[in-house]
């Protein structure tokens, strides 16, 4: 179980993460949503440990992750492995290297500086673009895919980390519907097929009805609602972002994070 006791993050004299607390089971699905600004990426970057917590404390099967250093600080970044908006990936190498750079953190310095790996690591590397579908392009340059095969090697390249929990942060937000929905189906046959527990920021409602087993509804910085989806009403919505239906919630959450990403 991830759990997150009164984590708090501040920047200056502003409250970015207010005081969150919560339990996230083995193999859930969970998706946050929020306006831009609300908290969502520094939650995940403090759960990843990207960015430090100014208060509280992050615990995953009993163990204090707060406290992490060194090796196993690093190791605790390739358990958790994080997914970026922007893919995160080195558009010069192939994509089967780039999957292959998941490995890293449980490599030495050496073999890690000269990127040596073994066959068994390779094969595994070809099953996860199997199982994304992009087997056919392992060879190619990463940087000639598309976005939603570039976000597509990146959760293969994540799964290559052999992680127990996967953090998406706007996988889809610069995706067209139907890579989104690529994406998104990806993620969600790895929580099923694997039981790797995913928690994904999303910029709409309705994907998160789709796909999650419970919603995160975030404002402010603190946690406003945490729940199933259909306990998400439409007046809970209204009550949380004052608009007056979920359309205008899609709408206002697309177009700043629309502006926030330009």
């Amino acid at each position: 179980m991830l759990a997150l006791r009164n984590l708090s993050k501040s920047f200056g004299a502003k409250r970015a993460v207010d005081g969150v607390t919560l339990e996230i089971g083995t193999g859930e699905f969970v998706g946050v949503i929020g306006r831009s600004g609300a908290g969502k990426s520094t939650l995940l970057r403090m759960i990843n440990r990207l960015i430090e917590p100014t208060e509280g404390t992050i615990e995953f099967d009993g163990v204090d992750v707060t406290r992490l250093r060194g090796r196993d600080l690093r190791l605790w970044r390739a358990t958790c492995a994080m997914i970026f908006q922007q893919f995160n990936l080195v558009n010069r190498l192939d994509v089967l290297t780039n999957v292959l750079i998941g490995r890293i953190a449980h490599h030495r310095f050496l073999s890690s500086m000269l990127m040596r790996f073994t066959d068994e690591e390779r094969l595994a590397a070809l099953a996860a673009l199997d199982r994304l579908d992009l087997l056919p392009q392992a060879l190619q340059r990463a940087g000639t895919l598309s976005g939603g095969q570039q976000q597509r090697v990146a959760i293969a390249k994540s799964l290559l980390q052999a992680p127990r929990i996967m953090l998406a942060d706007e996988p889809i937000a610069s995706l067209d519907p139907a890579n989104a929905a690529r994406v998104m189906d990806g993620l969600r046959a790895i929580n099923r097929d694997d039981g790797i527990t995913v928690l994904v920021n999303l910029h709409t409602l309705d994907t998160a009805r789709a796909y999650c087993d419970r919603i995160v509804a975030m404002h402010d910085g603190g946690v406003k609602f945490f729940g199933a989806p259909a306990q998400l009403t439409d007046e809970v919505v209204r009550d949380i972002y004052g608009v007056s239906d979920i359309a205008e919630f899609n709408e206002a959450v697309t177009s700043t994070a629309a502006f926030a990403a330009a």
